[in-house]
């Protein structure tokens, strides 16, 4: 079988785009912030103590709303 040159070169850009996709990535250090939303940065988990600028005052109503999030509907406890 014999390929054109754009065959190959389609060929090898789609082999280097697949290597460069499923490339080994670095653990990122905890409580790094990132834009976007990926596998790689989780949701963090409920609390103030979470929160990179925790608010002074936090009670029940705020913690189940946090632990509720992203639930369209409201806490049990509102």
């Amino acid at each position: 079988m014999t390929f054109t040159r754009p065959a190959l070169a389609l060929l090898a850009l789609g082999l280097a785009s697949t290597a460069y996709a499923l490339r080994p990535r670095p653990e990122r250090p905890r409580g790094s912030r990132s834009t976007t939303k990926s596998p790689m940065n989780p949701v963090r988990n409920a609390g103030p103590e979470e929160m990179t600028a925790p608010p002074r005052h936090w009670d029940k109503v705020d913690e189940t709303v946090d632990e509720s999030f992203p639930a369209s509907d409201p806490p049990s406890t509102y």
